[in-house]
């Protein structure tokens, strides 16, 4: 996360985005949206996103801190538009909790489940047989893949070509691997445009996720595991707020520092 973005241009955002590798890069900058309290710029190594879960409220916290607050509430500009941010800080302020609400959730197309298993290296069969892939939308669009179980979720491994064919029609950027259990879940973020082709935490997934399950299982709330098969494990939390969902879970600052151009 990076403060006092706004003499930074575009190409800076990027070069500085592929040097740290990360999944993504957050450029806190001044709003220009009424209402707003700060704009948040998000780059992969490859593209800005108009939209990411957890460089959003890792900018939320570094606000927080920044600004000498232990208990926040921020108004988020993005390129989806403008999230309400919430954030709990120890007396230390470098742990605590963050949660924001994210888009109304828009349901995109239906895909076939042979060509959606495909693209995670599984075979039809291992599609839930009830629940068929779909693009979701809570700020950004990624294809929901619910899964016949925990095994499959393991032994899924991403087809680049089939990955990016199946992503790239629709616009969408994660393909959401997910097994399910009664409100708890473990999921996988396949995509192209993180280092290593696999995410370890998809904030703006888990939104529609929980938005998928609400609409047809009528389940309101759930608890992810992601990360766990490439060892990076995170625990992501989502419930249905109104017309939004929201998103969150524990904070850790890990590193501050000073970038000199």
């Amino acid at each position: 996360m990076v403060h006092d973005a706004d003499g930074l241009s575009d190409e800076a955002m990027l070069r500085m985005a592929r040097e740290t590798r990360l999944s993504e890069t957050a450029f806190v900058q001044s709003p220009d949206a009424e209402g707003a309290d700060y704009r948040n710029r998000i780059f992969t190594i490859e593209t800005e996103l108009p939209f990411a879960g957890h460089p959003s409220l890792g900018a939320a916290v570094a606000v927080a801190r920044r600004r000498g607050e232990r208990s926040a509430r921020y108004v988020q500009q993005t390129g989806a538009g403008l999230q309400p941010v919430e954030v709990e800080l120890d007396a230390e302020g470098t742990a605590g909790q963050a949660s924001m609400l994210q888009e109304p959730a828009v349901f995109g197309a239906r895909l076939d489940k042979a060509k959606t298993m495909a693209a995670a290296g599984l075979a039809p069969e291992d599609a839930h047989p009830d629940l068929a892939p779909q693009v979701v939308s809570t700020g950004i669009r990624h294809v929901m893949a619910p899964v016949v179980s925990p095994d499959a979720l393991h032994r899924a491994a991403a087809d680049e070509l089939a990955l990016a064919a199946l992503l790239e029609p629709h616009g969408a950027i994660v393909l959401y691997v997910a097994a399910l259990d009664d409100g708890h879940v473990r999921a996988r973020g396949f995509t192209p445009v993180v280092a290593g082709g696999e995410d370890p935490a998809t904030g703006s997934a888990a939104g529609p996720l929980c938005a998928y399950l609400s609409h047809h299982t009528g389940c309101d709330h759930v608890e992810i595991e992601q990360g766990v098969e490439i060892g990076r494990p995170s625990l992501l939390r989502a419930a249905i707020e109104g017309d939004r969902v929201r998103v969150g879970g524990d904070v850790v600052v890990l590193v501050d520092g000073a970038v000199r151009l």
